[in-house]
C-alpha cells in the first residue's frame, strides 16, 4: 500500500490510539463526541477504527492542551493552525509527550525545581512571607496546569512525607496548608465557569486531615471551567451528601491521603454513595486512594492517579454518556 493511503487508511483499534497516543480511550471517545477531533471509520462489527493521520491529530492536540488552552477552544482548528499554537509558545514545539500525566514546560530554562525547594525551605523555617512570595514568583513564570503538576502537588507530597518521619512538626504542615489555601483561593476566584457550567464538591471524607490534595483538585476543576465548592477536610457522608444535594453536583471529589488503613472509611465511603443521587459520581485522589480501591471499585467511583487523570475524568463527566463504549 503506498505510504499516503497508508496514512489515510483507518486501520488502527482505540486500544492502539491509546497507546500511541498516551490518551484514555474514554477520553478520545469523549472528544470525538463532544468536540469532533477525529472521526474515525467503522469495522463491519461496528467497532472504531483509525487512520494514522488521527492519531497524528489527537498527538496534536493532546500537546496544545497540555500548554493550558481547553479542548472546546481547538478541537475544530486543522493542525496547521494547531501547529502554529505550539510554535507559539515559549516551550519548544518538539517537547515530547510520553505519559499522560505529564505536563509541559513553561518554557526556556524555568523548571518547577527551584521554586519547590525555596517553598520547602520557606516551610521549614516558618517563613510565610517567603513562601507565599515563592509562590507568587512560581505563578508568573510556570503556566497554570505545570504550576500545579510539577510544584503545588509535590510540595503537598513532600511535606506529607517529610511529617510522616518526623522530620517536619504539624505547626509546617499548618501554616503551609494555609498559605497554599490563600494562594489557590485567589486563583480560583480568577475563574467562573459559564451558566451551564456542572458542579463541583470538593472535601476529604471523615478523618481525612490533609487537605492540600483538596485544594489542588479544586483549584484544578476550577480552571477547567467548573462551578467548585469546597468544604474544607475531614467531613461526614452525610454533610458531604448534603452539600452535593443542595448545590445538585454533578460529582463529588474526595481527597485520601493518610491513613492509608483506616477502616471505618470503608463504610464512610458506601454510606456516601447510598447518600448521594444516582446521577452524582465519585472521583477520588490522593496518595492513599489506591489502599481504598477494593470499596472504591464496589461503589463505582473514579479513582485517579494525579491531576492530568482529573481533569480527564472531569471532561469525560461534561460529556454525554457514549452507547458505544468499545
Amino acid at each position: 500500500m503506498p505510504k499516503d493511503a497508508a496514512h489515510s487508511s483507518p486501520r488502527h483499534a482505540i486500544g492502539i490510539v491509546a497507546r500511541r497516543t498516551g490518551l484514555k480511550p474514554d477520553l478520545i471517545r469523549a472528544w470525538e463526541r463532544r468536540y469532533s477531533a477525529v472521526e474515525p471509520g467503522r469495522t463491519d462489527t461496528r467497532r472504531r477504527s483509525y487512520t494514522d493521520a488521527d492519531i497524528e491529530r489527537l498527538l496534536l492536540l493532546r500537546r496544545v492542551v497540555n500548554t493550558g488552552r481547553g479542548i472546546g477552544q481547538v478541537a475544530h482548528l486543522p493542525n496547521e493552525e494547531l501547529r502554529a499554537l505550539l510554535s507559539e509558545e515559549p516551550a519548544p514545539a518538539s517537547y515530547p509527550v510520553t505519559t499522560a500525566s505529564e505536563s509541559v514546560p513553561p518554557g526556556g530554562s524555568e523548571t518547577a525545581e527551584p521554586y519547590l525547594t525555596l517553598c520547602l525551605a520557606a516551610a521549614r523555617r516558618l517563613d510565610i512571607r517567603e513562601l507565599e512570595l515563592q509562590l507568587e514568583r512560581a505563578s508568573v513564570a510556570l503556566s497554570r496546569h505545570y504550576l500545579l503538576d510539577k510544584l503545588l502537588m509535590p510540595l503537598m507530597q513532600k511535606i506529607g512525607d517529610l511529617w510522616q518521619r518526623g522530620e517536619l512538626r504539624p505547626i509546617h504542615e499548618h501554616m503551609a496548608t494555609a498559605v497554599v489555601r490563600s494562594f489557590l483561593g485567589t486563583w480560583r476566584a480568577a475563574y467562573h465557569g459559564s451558566a451551564n457550567s456542572p458542579e463541583l464538591i470538593v472535601t476529604t471524607p471523615a478523618r481525612q486531615l490533609h487537605e492540600l490534595g483538596a485544594l489542588i483538585a479544586a483549584a484544578t476543576a476550577a480552571h477547567d471551567g467548573w462551578h467548585v465548592t469546597y468544604l474544607g477536610s475531614d467531613l461526614p457522608a452525610e454533610e458531604i451528601a448534603a452539600a452535593a444535594v443542595q448545590k445538585e453536583a454533578k460529582a463529588v471529589a474526595l481527597s485520601i491521603v493518610y491513613p492509608p488503613d483506616d477502616p471505618l472509611l470503608h463504610e464512610e465511603i458506601r454510606r456516601l454513595r447510598r447518600l448521594l443521587p444516582r446521577t452524582t459520581e465519585i472521583i477520588v485522589g490522593g496518595r492513599a486512594a489506591a489502599s481504598y480501591a477494593a470499596v472504591l471499585d464496589e461503589t463505582g467511583a473514579r479513582r485517579v492517579e494525579n491531576l492530568r487523570e482529573l481533569r480527564e475524568e472531569l471532561d469525560l463527566l461534561r460529556s454525554p454518556s457514549d452507547p458505544d463504549r468499545l
